[in-house]
C-alpha cells in the first residue's frame, strides 16, 4: 500500500473498463500474428488516447501537491496470466503487452512517450526486473543495494519530466523511494550555491556507450528556480563529488539529508501506478533479495516529456548529452 499521506487517484470501474478496452483495440489492430507492429501501434496511440474519457484525462492530471506524485489505482493485473517475472528485460518478450498499452496510453495523455537509442533496444516501454549479475549496480536491475535517490536519466538534457512506474507484480512490498525538493528545508545559501553549475553528472550504468564518450564532462547546476518554484537535477551516485569545493560538498550533504528527511516509501501494489514529477522528485529503491524463480518484482516503465513545459535552464540546449539521443514517440 500507499504510505500515507501519498496521493491515490481511484479509477472507477468504468474508466478503468474504457482504458483497458482501448488498450486492446490498440494492440489488435496493431498485430501481425506474431505480436505487435510497434512503429503502427505508436502511430495510433494519439487518436486512441485523445478519445479517451475526461474522467481518464482528469486522473491524469499534473501532480497538484508539493510531493510531485501520485498513484492511480484500480487497472487489473492477473498475475497468472502475466507470467513468470522476466530475468532480464530483454527475455521479456509479450509479456504483460497489455500492461505496454495501458502504459503508453496513459504517457500519451500526460505528454509525448520518450525512448532512448541507447537503453533497451529503444523500447517506450520498459521492464524492470532484478538480473543475475547486476545485484549491486545503481540500476533498475539491482536488488541486494540500497538504489540511491535520483533524478531519472539526470545526466541528460533531454530527460522526461514524468516517470510513470507500473506494477505487474510485488510479492514482497519491496518500496520505492521518492523525496520532493519542494519539501526540504535548505539555506538561501546552500540553494544559491548549488544553483551553481559546478559539477557533471555523468552517464549511470544503463547507458554503457554513453560511458565511453569521448567529450568532455559538462558541469550542470543541481537546483535551480523555475516558474512553478524549486527544482532539481540530483544524481550523487554518478555526481564526482570530490572534483567540488569543500562548501559546495557541504551543501551537497545537507540538501542529501533532507531529501532523506522528506522521503517518503510507496510500496506499489499489482496495478498500480506511480507518477512522479522528475523536475521535483528523484525517486530510489529499498534493497531486497532476488530468488529469480520468476516471482520477482516486476515493473514497467514509461518515461514521458510535457510539451511547452518550462522547468529547465536554456543553458541545457547546449549540453551534448554524451551523444545519448532521446526519440520522441510521435515526432
Amino acid at each position: 500500500m500507499p504510505t500515507a499521506g501519498t496521493p491515490v487517484r481511484q479509477l472507477d470501474p468504468h474508466a478503468v473498463h474504457e482504458l483497458t478496452e482501448a488498450a486492446q483495440h490498440l494492440l489488435l489492430s496493431s498485430s501481425t500474428g506474431h505480436g505487435s507492429d510497434w512503429s503502427r501501434l505508436m502511430s495510433r496511440a494519439p487518436d486512441l488516447a485523445a478519445s479517451l474519457s475526461v474522467d481518464i484525462r482528469h486522473a491524469c492530471r499534473p501532480a497538484d501537491t508539493p510531493a510531485g506524485l501520485f498513484v492511480l489505482r484500480g487497472i487489473p493485473v492477473d498475475d497468472t496470466a502475466i507470467g513468470p517475472t522476466p530475468g532480464h528485460w530483454s527475455s521479456a518478450g509479450s509479456a504483460g503487452e497489455l500492461y505496454d498499452a495501458v502504459l503508453l496510453l496513459l504517457a500519451t495523455v500526460m505528454g509525448t512517450p520518450i525512448a532512448w537509442e541507447g537503453q533497451q533496444d529503444g523500447r517506450f516501454v520498459h521492464n524492470i526486473v532484478p538480473s543475475p549479475g547486476h545485484e549491486e549496480e545503481q540500476t533498475g536491475a539491482s536488488s541486494t543495494v540500497l538504489l540511491s535517490p535520483h533524478t531519472e536519466d539526470a545526466f541528460h538534457p533531454g530527460r522526461a519530466h514524468l516517470l510513470i512506474l507500473g506494477c505487474m507484480r510485488n510479492h514482497d512490498a519491496v518500496a520505492t523511494t521518492a523525496a520532493s525538493v519542494r519539501e526540504v528545508d535548505l539555506s538561501t545559501a546552500d540553494v544559491a550555491l548549488l544553483s551553481e553549475p559546478v559539477l557533471p553528472i555523468l552517464p549511470d550504468d544503463a547507458y554503457a556507450e554513453a560511458q565511453s564518450y569521448a567529450g568532455t564532462p559538462q558541469p550542470v547546476p543541481t537546483l535551480w528556480h523555475s516558474p512553478t518554484g524549486l527544482t532539481l537535477r540530483y544524481d550523487p551516485a554518478y555526481t564526482p563529488l570530490d572534483r567540488a569545493s569543500e562548501e559546495h560538498r557541504a551543501a551537497y550533504a545537507r540538501l542529501s539529508d533532507e531529501l532523506v528527511r522528506v522521503s517518503t516509501a510507496v510500496s506499489l501494489e499489482p496495478g498500480d501506478v506511480l507518477v512522479v514529477d522528475n523536475d521535483l522528485v528523484v525517486h530510489g529503491r529499498v534493497p531486497f533479495k532476488a530468488r529469480y524463480d520468476g516471482t520477482d518484482r516486476w515493473l514497467k516503465r514509461a518515461s514521458v516529456r510535457v510539451p511547452r513545459r518550462r522547468t529547465r535552464p536554456a543553458a541545457e540546449q547546449d549540453e551534448h548529452g554524451y551523444g545519448q539521443a532521446a526519440v520522441e514517440a510521435f515526432a
